[in-house]
């Protein structure tokens, strides 16, 4: 399916990853920032074609999976790194490990622009003290909320668009003319090693002994039942038993244990 960036897609991708990187609601959009996939999925409803965002989205996460953020700082923003490389993919038609190559750097830039954000946040938060000995609740929703919220919106807004609406289909162009070229071989191997990383960060994080084997047979299980045409849905039921057998089970010997 051919897809085009208008202008008011570009613009509401824009305003969704501005939204979120502003966390102006709370621990959602906090979540959402740490994971590609609620952008991916909006990316997908702009353009008309949920499902293969959502295919290259779920690439994309598997590089994250591991991400921890101490503080709440992430050494990469998965969100704006999605909110360019999905319609990038969508627009050229590339593979979602070709997405991964590009989704990678972008979100690396974006933490250097989300650190310039805590940068203008500074001068926002200069009047808190004032407003708290005052006990002026107004101003310090002000100046905590609402000046970084619009800040935020100031900063992201505008460079988001101007990436998407002009940069993102020369990209596309590039990489269709390209399509079967060397380039687009190495995207698609960087890509796939990529993802292959962010399933063994994930690995470190839950890495303990007594999980990896529901590890390994989640993937076996993927692996050997692929020909059935399995949804996910089935996968997440099948999870479900093997965590309340887990669970059980080891309460049971704990008990037998005591």
């Amino acid at each position: 399916m051919d897809v085009t960036l208008s202008v008011w897609q570009a613009l509401l991708i824009a305003i969704w990853v501005a939204l979120v990187e502003s966390r102006v609601l709370g621990f959602a959009t906090l979540t959402m920032r740490f994971s590609p996939l609620m952008t991916g999925m909006m990316v997908g409803f702009i353009m008309g074609d949920i499902k293969q965002a959502m295919i290259v989205t779920a690439a994309i996460q598997l590089v994250y999976m591991g991400f921890v953020a101490p503080g709440g700082a992430l050494p990469a923003e998965p969100a704006i790194g999605a909110a360019i490389a999905v319609p990038v993919a969508l627009l050229g038609h590339m593979s979602p490990q070709g997405a991964i190559a590009i989704a990678v750097p972008v979100a690396l830039l974006g933490s250097y622009l989300y650190q310039f954000r805590f940068f203008l946040n500074t001068f926002a938060l200069k009047p808190m003290d004032k407003y708290a000995r005052e006990g002026n609740a107004h101003g310090l929703r002000l100046s905590i909320i609402g000046i970084p919220t619009l800040i935020s919106f100031v900063l992201f807004i505008p460079l988001i668009f101007i990436a998407l609406y002009f940069g993102a289909p020369v990209i596309s162009s590039l990489v269709s003319s390209i399509a079967h070229g060397t380039v687009i071989h190495v995207l698609n191997t960087v890509g796939g090693g990529l993802a292959a990383l962010g399933i063994a960060i994930i690995m470190q994080v839950i890495g303990k002994t007594r999980l990896l084997p529901f590890f390994f047979l989640a993937y076996f299980m993927s692996v050997a039942f692929a020909k059935l045409n399995i949804n996910m849905t089935i996968y997440a039921i099948f999870g479900v038993i093997f965590a309340i057998l887990y669970v059980t089970l080891s309460q049971k010997n704990a008990s037998d244990n005591s």
